[in-house]
Protein backbone atom coordinates (compact mmCIF):
# COMPACT_ATOMS: atom_id res chain seq x y z
CA UNK A 1 0.00 0.00 0.00
CA UNK A 2 1.26 3.45 -0.91
CA UNK A 3 2.05 5.70 2.03
CA UNK A 4 1.05 9.31 1.36
CA UNK A 5 3.98 11.71 1.27
CA UNK A 6 1.87 14.88 1.27
CA UNK A 7 3.03 15.94 -2.20
CA UNK A 8 0.94 16.55 -5.33
CA UNK A 9 1.85 16.27 -9.00
CA UNK A 10 0.06 17.17 -12.21
CA UNK A 11 1.08 15.14 -15.25
CA UNK A 12 -0.41 16.22 -18.56
CA UNK A 13 -1.05 13.52 -21.12
CA UNK A 14 -0.97 10.82 -18.45
CA UNK A 15 -3.76 8.51 -19.61
CA UNK A 16 -1.46 6.67 -22.05
CA UNK A 17 2.16 5.86 -22.80
CA UNK A 18 5.03 7.13 -20.68
CA UNK A 19 2.80 9.60 -18.82
CA UNK A 20 0.60 6.72 -17.67
CA UNK A 21 3.59 4.83 -16.31
CA UNK A 22 5.04 7.88 -14.55
CA UNK A 23 1.67 8.58 -12.94
CA UNK A 24 1.39 5.03 -11.67
CA UNK A 25 4.89 5.00 -10.24
CA UNK A 26 4.48 8.34 -8.48
CA UNK A 27 1.16 7.09 -7.10
CA UNK A 28 2.97 4.02 -5.76
CA UNK A 29 5.50 6.35 -4.13
CA UNK A 30 2.77 8.13 -2.18
CA UNK A 31 2.22 11.17 -4.38
CA UNK A 32 -1.27 12.52 -4.93
CA UNK A 33 -1.54 12.37 -8.72
CA UNK A 34 -3.63 14.76 -10.80
CA UNK A 35 -4.07 12.89 -14.04
CA UNK A 36 -4.82 14.82 -17.22
CA UNK A 37 -6.05 13.58 -20.57
CA UNK A 38 -8.79 13.88 -23.15
CA UNK A 39 -10.26 10.41 -22.65
CA UNK A 40 -12.31 10.19 -19.47
CA UNK A 41 -12.63 6.40 -19.51
CA UNK A 42 -8.85 5.92 -19.62
CA UNK A 43 -8.35 8.64 -17.01
CA UNK A 44 -10.83 7.13 -14.58
CA UNK A 45 -9.32 3.67 -15.13
CA UNK A 46 -5.89 5.00 -14.10
CA UNK A 47 -7.39 6.73 -11.06
CA UNK A 48 -8.95 3.41 -10.03
CA UNK A 49 -5.65 1.62 -10.57
CA UNK A 50 -3.73 4.06 -8.36
CA UNK A 51 -6.39 3.99 -5.66
CA UNK A 52 -6.42 0.19 -5.72
CA UNK A 53 -2.74 0.34 -4.78
CA UNK A 54 -3.53 2.60 -1.83
CA UNK A 55 -2.65 5.85 -3.64
CA UNK A 56 -4.61 9.02 -4.24
CA UNK A 57 -5.51 10.33 -7.69
CA UNK A 58 -7.98 12.53 -9.52
CA UNK A 59 -8.73 12.88 -13.22
CA UNK A 60 -8.95 16.30 -14.88
CA UNK A 61 -10.19 16.29 -18.46
CA UNK A 62 -9.07 18.89 -21.01
CA UNK A 63 -8.14 19.22 -24.67
CA UNK A 64 -4.88 21.15 -24.65
CA UNK A 65 -5.20 22.19 -28.29
CA UNK A 66 -7.50 24.93 -26.95
CA UNK A 67 -6.07 27.69 -24.77
CA UNK A 68 -9.49 28.13 -23.17
CA UNK A 69 -9.27 24.48 -22.11
CA UNK A 70 -5.75 25.06 -20.76
CA UNK A 71 -7.11 27.88 -18.60
CA UNK A 72 -9.98 25.67 -17.46
CA UNK A 73 -7.50 22.94 -16.52
CA UNK A 74 -5.41 25.40 -14.52
CA UNK A 75 -8.51 26.53 -12.64
CA UNK A 76 -9.45 22.91 -11.96
CA UNK A 77 -5.99 22.28 -10.51
CA UNK A 78 -6.29 25.33 -8.26
CA UNK A 79 -9.65 23.99 -7.03
CA UNK A 80 -8.29 20.47 -6.55
CA UNK A 81 -5.18 21.17 -4.50
CA UNK A 82 -3.60 23.81 -2.25
CA UNK A 83 -0.11 22.62 -3.24
CA UNK A 84 1.69 21.49 -6.39
CA UNK A 85 5.24 20.25 -5.89
CA UNK A 86 5.65 18.78 -9.37
CA UNK A 87 4.36 19.73 -12.82
CA UNK A 88 5.23 17.42 -15.70
CA UNK A 89 4.32 18.88 -19.11
CA UNK A 90 4.13 15.59 -21.00
CA UNK A 91 1.11 15.96 -23.31
CA UNK A 92 1.94 16.10 -26.99
CA UNK A 93 1.18 14.95 -30.51
CA UNK A 94 3.50 13.53 -33.16
CA UNK A 95 4.19 14.62 -36.71
CA UNK A 96 0.81 13.42 -37.93
CA UNK A 97 -0.16 11.83 -41.22
CA UNK A 98 1.81 13.44 -44.07
CA UNK A 99 -1.37 13.32 -46.17
CA UNK A 100 -3.28 15.52 -43.71
CA UNK A 101 -1.23 18.65 -44.30
CA UNK A 102 -1.16 21.66 -42.01
CA UNK A 103 -3.67 21.63 -39.14
CA UNK A 104 -4.80 24.49 -36.93
CA UNK A 105 -5.83 24.59 -33.28
CA UNK A 106 -9.21 26.03 -32.22
CA UNK A 107 -7.37 29.33 -31.66
CA UNK A 108 -6.03 29.33 -35.22
CA UNK A 109 -2.44 28.37 -34.35
CA UNK A 110 -0.39 25.63 -36.00
CA UNK A 111 -1.52 22.53 -34.15
CA UNK A 112 1.81 21.04 -33.04
CA UNK A 113 3.09 24.40 -31.82
CA UNK A 114 -0.18 24.83 -29.90
CA UNK A 115 -0.32 21.38 -28.26
CA UNK A 116 3.33 20.48 -27.76
CA UNK A 117 4.56 23.89 -26.68
CA UNK A 118 2.10 26.75 -26.19
CA UNK A 119 -0.29 24.81 -23.94
CA UNK A 120 2.54 23.92 -21.55
CA UNK A 121 3.87 27.49 -21.66
CA UNK A 122 0.47 28.87 -20.63
CA UNK A 123 -0.29 26.15 -18.08
CA UNK A 124 3.08 26.63 -16.40
CA UNK A 125 2.60 30.38 -16.11
CA UNK A 126 -0.93 29.98 -14.73
CA UNK A 127 0.23 27.48 -12.11
CA UNK A 128 3.54 29.14 -11.26
CA UNK A 129 2.22 31.03 -8.20
CA UNK A 130 0.95 27.75 -6.73
CA UNK A 131 4.18 25.94 -7.60
CA UNK A 132 6.29 28.67 -5.97
CA UNK A 133 4.09 28.51 -2.86
CA UNK A 134 4.79 24.77 -2.74
CA UNK A 135 8.59 25.04 -2.96
CA UNK A 136 10.76 23.09 -3.12
CA UNK A 137 9.11 22.16 -6.39
CA UNK A 138 10.02 21.06 -9.90
CA UNK A 139 8.80 21.55 -13.46
CA UNK A 140 9.70 18.93 -16.07
CA UNK A 141 9.13 19.54 -19.78
CA UNK A 142 9.06 16.34 -21.84
CA UNK A 143 10.66 17.26 -25.14
CA UNK A 144 12.58 15.28 -27.78
CA UNK A 145 15.92 14.90 -29.53
CA UNK A 146 13.94 15.66 -32.69
CA UNK A 147 14.60 19.41 -32.81
CA UNK A 148 14.75 22.03 -35.54
CA UNK A 149 15.45 25.75 -35.31
CA UNK A 150 12.31 27.89 -35.21
CA UNK A 151 11.75 30.10 -38.24
CA UNK A 152 10.62 33.33 -36.59
CA UNK A 153 9.54 34.72 -39.96
CA UNK A 154 6.93 31.96 -40.19
CA UNK A 155 6.38 30.49 -36.70
CA UNK A 156 2.97 29.08 -37.69
CA UNK A 157 4.43 27.44 -40.80
CA UNK A 158 1.95 28.90 -43.25
CA UNK A 159 4.46 28.19 -46.03
CA UNK A 160 6.23 24.95 -46.98
CA UNK A 161 4.52 23.01 -44.20
CA UNK A 162 6.00 19.75 -42.97
CA UNK A 163 4.53 17.80 -40.08
CA UNK A 164 7.98 16.58 -39.06
CA UNK A 165 9.42 20.11 -39.08
CA UNK A 166 6.38 21.37 -37.13
CA UNK A 167 6.94 18.66 -34.52
CA UNK A 168 10.66 19.36 -34.23
CA UNK A 169 10.17 23.12 -33.93
CA UNK A 170 7.55 22.66 -31.22
CA UNK A 171 9.86 20.37 -29.25
CA UNK A 172 12.75 22.82 -29.50
CA UNK A 173 10.41 25.60 -28.36
CA UNK A 174 9.88 23.64 -25.13
CA UNK A 175 13.62 23.68 -24.50
CA UNK A 176 14.00 27.40 -25.25
CA UNK A 177 11.18 27.99 -22.75
CA UNK A 178 12.91 25.79 -20.16
CA UNK A 179 16.22 27.63 -20.40
CA UNK A 180 14.46 31.00 -20.46
CA UNK A 181 12.30 30.26 -17.40
CA UNK A 182 15.11 28.96 -15.17
CA UNK A 183 16.69 32.33 -14.26
CA UNK A 184 13.25 33.90 -13.88
CA UNK A 185 12.36 31.50 -11.06
CA UNK A 186 15.86 31.20 -9.58
CA UNK A 187 15.76 31.74 -5.85
CA UNK A 188 12.12 30.67 -5.56
CA UNK A 189 12.95 27.07 -4.71
CA UNK A 190 11.62 25.88 -8.08
CA UNK A 191 13.64 24.20 -10.83
CA UNK A 192 12.72 23.58 -14.47
CA UNK A 193 14.40 21.09 -16.79
CA UNK A 194 13.62 19.44 -20.12
CA UNK A 195 14.45 16.04 -21.52
CA UNK A 196 14.26 13.57 -24.35
CA UNK A 197 12.98 10.57 -22.37
CA UNK A 198 13.89 7.80 -24.84
CA UNK A 199 14.03 7.22 -28.60
CA UNK A 200 10.87 5.86 -30.26
CA UNK A 201 9.34 4.40 -27.12
CA UNK A 202 6.81 1.61 -27.47
CA UNK A 203 3.77 3.93 -27.42
CA UNK A 204 0.66 4.24 -29.58
CA UNK A 205 2.01 7.45 -31.14
CA UNK A 206 5.25 5.77 -32.24
CA UNK A 207 3.61 2.52 -33.40
CA UNK A 208 1.29 4.53 -35.63
CA UNK A 209 4.15 5.71 -37.84
CA UNK A 210 7.22 3.62 -37.06
CA UNK A 211 8.95 0.86 -35.15
CA UNK A 212 9.66 1.25 -31.42
CA UNK A 213 13.34 1.31 -30.44
CA UNK A 214 13.07 1.63 -26.66
CA UNK A 215 10.64 0.93 -23.85
CA UNK A 216 8.21 3.09 -21.97
CA UNK A 217 10.00 1.96 -18.80
CA UNK A 218 13.23 3.61 -20.01
CA UNK A 219 11.40 6.85 -20.72
CA UNK A 220 9.67 6.78 -17.34
CA UNK A 221 12.99 6.24 -15.57
CA UNK A 222 14.43 9.32 -17.28
CA UNK A 223 11.42 11.52 -16.45
CA UNK A 224 11.39 10.37 -12.84
CA UNK A 225 15.08 11.20 -12.46
CA UNK A 226 14.34 14.84 -13.32
CA UNK A 227 11.15 14.78 -11.26
CA UNK A 228 12.29 13.33 -7.95
CA UNK A 229 15.98 12.39 -7.89
CA UNK A 230 18.11 14.15 -5.24
CA UNK A 231 20.78 14.48 -7.97
CA UNK A 232 18.70 17.21 -9.63
CA UNK A 233 18.09 19.21 -6.47
CA UNK A 234 18.76 22.89 -7.19
CA UNK A 235 19.76 22.21 -10.82
CA UNK A 236 17.75 24.11 -13.42
CA UNK A 237 17.62 25.18 -17.06
CA UNK A 238 19.11 21.92 -18.33
CA UNK A 239 18.38 19.51 -21.18
CA UNK A 240 18.76 15.77 -20.66
CA UNK A 241 19.06 13.00 -23.22
CA UNK A 242 17.52 10.15 -21.30
CA UNK A 243 19.13 10.03 -17.85
CA UNK A 244 22.23 11.96 -18.94
CA UNK A 245 22.72 15.70 -19.31
CA UNK A 246 22.85 16.59 -23.00
CA UNK A 247 23.04 19.42 -25.47
CA UNK A 248 20.02 20.72 -27.39
CA UNK A 249 19.96 22.44 -30.78
CA UNK A 250 22.15 25.57 -30.82
CA UNK A 251 19.12 27.88 -31.03
CA UNK A 252 18.20 26.91 -27.46
CA UNK A 253 21.29 28.75 -26.22
CA UNK A 254 20.63 31.89 -28.29
CA UNK A 255 19.34 34.57 -25.89
CA UNK A 256 17.81 36.61 -28.71
CA UNK A 257 15.91 33.57 -30.03
CA UNK A 258 14.58 32.91 -26.54
CA UNK A 259 13.53 36.55 -26.19
CA UNK A 260 11.67 36.40 -29.52
CA UNK A 261 9.88 33.20 -28.56
CA UNK A 262 8.94 34.57 -25.13
CA UNK A 263 7.49 37.75 -26.66
CA UNK A 264 5.48 35.82 -29.25
CA UNK A 265 4.29 33.25 -26.71
CA UNK A 266 3.11 35.79 -24.14
CA UNK A 267 1.04 37.48 -26.83
CA UNK A 268 -0.39 34.28 -28.30
CA UNK A 269 -1.25 32.92 -24.85
CA UNK A 270 -2.96 36.15 -23.81
CA UNK A 271 -0.40 36.86 -21.09
CA UNK A 272 1.20 39.95 -22.59
CA UNK A 273 0.52 43.22 -20.74
CA UNK A 274 -2.07 45.43 -22.41
CA UNK A 275 -0.55 48.03 -24.68
CA UNK A 276 -1.22 51.66 -23.85
CA UNK A 277 -3.33 53.24 -26.49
Amino acid sequence: MAKANGKTTLITGSTDGVGHMVAGRLGDDGWRVLIHGRNRARGEALVAEIKAGGGDAEFLQADLSSLAEVRRLANAVLQATPRLELLINNAGIGRGDPNEGRQLSPDGYELRFAVNYLSGFLLTHLLLPLIKKSAPARIVNVSSLGQQAIDFADVMMAHDYSGMRAYRQSKLAQILFTIDLAPEIAGAGVTVNALHPATFMNTNMVRQFGTPMSTVEEGADAILKLAISPELEGRSGLFFNGRNEGRADAQAYDAEARRKLRTISLELAGLAPAKAG
